[in-house]
């Protein structure tokens, strides 16, 4: 019997110690607490920061383009931080991206540009030639060939003061070879500052839409759109979603309701005073024959 038990219980044993020995030789990461490989990446909002204009990358011809070069085209443009040979977040991101905005009647390098940025510095005009050709096709709109630029840079302290400019944290890790970092997309200004965070790799078509109106500063979008903007929704970054707000919307029908009372009261007044006017052949209110007897 105690043979038995011993055979039974000597390999869970074994498992046991070969468990706890593994442990031993890895850090401990507590609840809460984030991986060592994961410290200083993520996303630290700068809203209203401006973009560094100086920065040098260069563009899928071996160009040397600067950050200011998208800043003075009028338009609101979207930034993607990425790597090209990023093994799934990056193409999650850019995918999600690209489904939104295609549902979208506005088009890239029209109403809006796309900027995207490679942090690898040994990736090269190439490789972004080969990335940009497969997402215009993949969007399927001529526009986006002038309107979405991939750019790469050679000096990795022009990316990493972009990325600290913007608060987009990421992370080399030796042991895999890859970078660690979040999905974010960041809408900036025609003038280059700050306007919207949107951290996730799906994109609802009326939060791309409403996140480029905003960041316009209205020049694109209809009175509709810009009533719904300031009047209706308003950003949740909990939800990564514009919501509907029941303070702007009891605002609004405040507001509406004012109006409306307003306009009654001035149609009543004009049709007062036209009733109380005295009509051909009225004296203070008594009707006179003509050539009547007077009595």
């Amino acid at each position: 019997m105690i043979q038995l038990l011993f055979s039974t219980r000597l390999p869970i044993l074994c498992m046991l110690l070969a468990c706890a020995s593994v442990a031993v030789g890895q850090t401990t990461v507590m609840p809460g607490q984030a991986a060592p490989e994961m410290e200083g990446v993520g996303i630290d909002q700068k809203l209203d920061a401006l973009v560094p204009r100086d920065l040098q990358f260069m563009d899928v011809d071996g160009e040397r383009v600067s950050m200011g070069d998208f800043f003075d085209r009028e338009k609101p443009v979207i930034l993607t931080i990425n790597y090209y040979r990023c093994p799934m977040l990056c193409s999650l991101t850019l995918n999600g991206m690209v489904d939104g905005l295609k549902e979208l009647d506005w088009s890239i390098g029209e109403e809006f540009d796309v900027v995207t940025v490679s942090v690898n510095p040994d990736e090269g005009p190439e490789i972004a030639s080969r990335k940009k050709k497969a997402y215009v096709a993949q969007y399927g709109r001529e526009t986006a060939e002038t309107g979405w630029f991939f750019l790469t840079s050679p000096d990795e302290d022009q990316v990493k003061q972009l990325a600290e400019a913007v608060g987009f944290g990421y992370r080399y890790d030796e042991v895999s070879g890859e970078y660690a970092h979040t999905s974010s997309i960041i809408f900036l200004t025609p003038d280059g500052r700050i306007s919207k965070y949107m951290n996730d790799v799906v994109f609802q078509p009326r939060d791309l839409r409403l996140a480029i109106v905003e960041s316009s500063e209205g020049r694109i979008g209809s009175a509709i759109d810009t009533l719904l903007l300031f009047n209706c929704f308003q950003w949740d970054p909990e939800r990564n979603s514009y919501v509907a707000s029941a303070w702007k919307i009891m605002r609004l029908g405040g507001v509406l309701t004012i109006v409306l009372v307003a306009m009654g009261l001035v149609v009543l007044g004009f049709r007062s005073s036209r009733g109380d006017g005295s009509g051909p052949g009225q004296v203070g209110g008594s009707a006179v024959a003509a050539g009547g007897p007077v009595s």
